[in-house]
């Protein structure tokens, strides 16, 4: 397959997901994403050296037309070119990763944060995350530095996404303690998924059935401890909730993980937090660590919020081919190992660590495959367990006496569990 079929290839399968694009406004997503994986950078000189080399064209020619594409309509040439409205995007980009998930896996973790660039703009971001990687669905660019409430701009993101997952579907959503709001939590109910939000060690708690109010610091008070139980939270009239409390404090950590959520205490595991950090992971990926966003020159929110799109497609396109492979890679066999052998008694049980990460593998392979004039590699899939801390540890009451007994790996699911990812 030849380069230029290469991207006709890639054109179509953009085309297919985004059908309520125009052709004009498909094929630029096309251009600009297929560019940023091949330069891998998204800023525009590097996305035009590389496309003007692979079809014999102008570099000029091709950087107006990726410009034009990121314009709002009234900077554009022509009376009928429209710009491209990203929002409704937002929910063909999460039934993308949808139709690529296996049917038969029905459940999904989502991870909500904000990221800043300098003083010019702070992005509000809901990702799915998987393998240690993160794929932005839902966006918005707001002016840096700017007052005014973020409540909004969140309930909107979410709606938009609304009905896009299948109600029978197990959703989780993963927020830092510092977006926690007693509203964002009977928001994610709304929609019929499950808030798993880290909240402050101030504040108090009553487990259920107790008569007073404790405070939280005292769920766990020591490295090791880990409880989980219906609870009020927050003793204040307005603040309270109603709601089931995983905590843990693995060693190496400063504070406890205190997670609030709907779901029963048995059907929860506080282990599952540790999937919030590949967000972080997943905006390294945008910036130093992959498509070098952190170097735009642009100050306009909308034209950033719209070549964003293009990193979202292009992050997704990454991490389902790299994901992919990944999941197709040799893990250690401790059940292969007599039952005490020293290696097996001392291991954690996890697979190997990733070397690499899923994003970084698929920008290799996709590179490679086209090197070798194959066709574009597209990926899908492949979700692993998520994190379990449910190995034999002793869980202590609020009180102190033994409540529940559980397995024996880290606590919070964190040690261990390496994302892969390099500079």
């Amino acid at each position: 397959m030849s380069r230029p079929d290469g991207l006709s290839q890639w054109t179509s399968t953009v085309s297919t997901h985004f059908p309520t694009l125009s052709p004009a406004h498909a094929a630029g997503l096309a251009l600009w994403s297929y560019g940023i994986v091949l330069a891998r950078s998204c800023g525009i000189t590097s996305v035009c050296v590389v496309l003007a080399a692979l079809l014999d064209t102008k570099e000029d020619t091709l950087r107006q037309r990726l410009r034009e594409w990121c314009y709002d309509t009234k900077h554009k040439r022509g009376a009928k070119r429209l710009d491209v409205d990203v929002q409704p995007c937002f929910p063909f980009l999460l039934r993308w990763v949808l139709a690529w998930w296996p049917p038969d896996h029905k459940r999904l973790a989502l991870a909500i944060d904000a990221s800043t660039l300098a003083q010019r703009f702070t992005v509000l971001v809901i990702s799915v995350v998987y393998r240690g990687c993160a794929i932005p669905v839902a966006w918005v660019v707001l002016p840096a530095c700017t007052k005014g409430a973020w409540k909004p701009h969140w309930l909107h993101l979410f709606d938009l996404l609304t009905d896009v997952i299948p109600s029978d579907w197990t959703v989780i959503v993963l927020a830092d303690r510092g977006l926690y709001a007693k509203w964002l939590f009977r928001h994610i109910q709304k929609h019929g998924w499950h808030p798993f939000l880290r909240i402050n060690l101030g504040g108090n708690v009553r487990p259920e059935g107790a008569a007073t109010f404790r405070p939280l610091s005292t769920v766990v008070p020591k490295v090791g401890g880990q409880w989980s139980g219906r609870v009020t939270c927050f003793s204040g009239k307005e603040s309270q909730l109603e709601c089931t409390l995983l905590a843990c404090w693995e060693e190496g950590y400063k504070d406890a993980w205190l997670i609030v959520t709907d779901m029963e205490p048995e059907e929860a595991d506080a282990a599952w937090y540790g999937m919030r950090s590949w967000i972080e992971c997943g905006f390294k990926d945008s910036k130093r660590g992959g498509w070098e966003w952190h170097q735009t020159k642009m100050t306009d929110g909308g034209r950033a919020s719209r070549l964003w799109l293009a990193i979202a497609v292009a992050t997704l396109w990454a991490v389902s081919v790299g994901g992919e492979a990944d999941a197709s890679m040799a893990v250690s066999s401790l059940e292969e190992l007599p039952e005490m052998h020293t290696a097996r008694r001392r291991a954690s049980g996890r697979a190997k660590p990733r070397l690499v990460s899923c994003f970084r593998r698929g920008v290799l392979r996709i590179m490679v495959a086209l090197v070798q004039g194959k066709e574009v590699p597209l990926g899908r899939f492949v979700p692993e367990e998520w994190p379990s801390g449910r190995r034999g540890c002793k869980i202590s009451g609020v009180n102190g006496s033994p409540k529940q007994t559980i397995s024996n790996v880290p606590p919070c699911g964190r040690k261990g569990h390496s994302h892969g990812h390099q500079a």
